[in-house]
């Protein structure tokens, strides 16, 4: 299994609507990067959910349900796209402030590139931190 962080602003699509569809498609990104870590993804994988530009924080966790398939809102080229399933929401959020303190996590691309929207994860930084959002999977 692989692990994931993806992030979106919670004003244009948030882990409440994920939630509330319960199963949505990972569409919209233009970044050949994150495209080909969206092409990386397997079913089963399991990604967190981050709220970026408001509120800052990893908030939740999705499974990936549906593996890269051609992205139907791109007008020209070829990109890609995955489907989510909700999981569950951390028991509490963990703010961008707290994973750069945290010194286990300092080569997450969250750090290093923060505006990158679809990133992997070792299994050691997925844990850390969900024990920092006192949750268990």
């Amino acid at each position: 299994m692989n692990y994931w962080l993806v992030k979106s602003e919670p004003d244009v699509y948030s882990y409440d609507q994920l939630v509330a569809e319960g199963r949505g498609r990972w569409d919209g990104v233009r970044n050949y990067q994150a495209r080909n870590n969206l092409r990386a993804m397997k079913e089963g994988d399991l990604c967190f959910f981050y709220h970026s530009n408001i509120g800052l924080a990893v908030v939740a966790i999705t499974k990936v349900v549906r593996e890269h398939y051609p992205d139907p809102t791109a007008e020209k080229g070829y990109w890609s796209c995955v489907e989510l399933e909700p999981v569950k929401a951390l028991n509490r959020a963990v703010t961008l402030a707290e994973i750069k303190a945290e010194p286990a996590l300092q080569q997450i691309l969250l750090v290093r590139n923060g505006r990158l929207s679809v990133m992997p994860l070792t299994s050691d930084e997925f844990s850390t931190i969900l024990a920092m959002g006192d949750t268990q999977l």
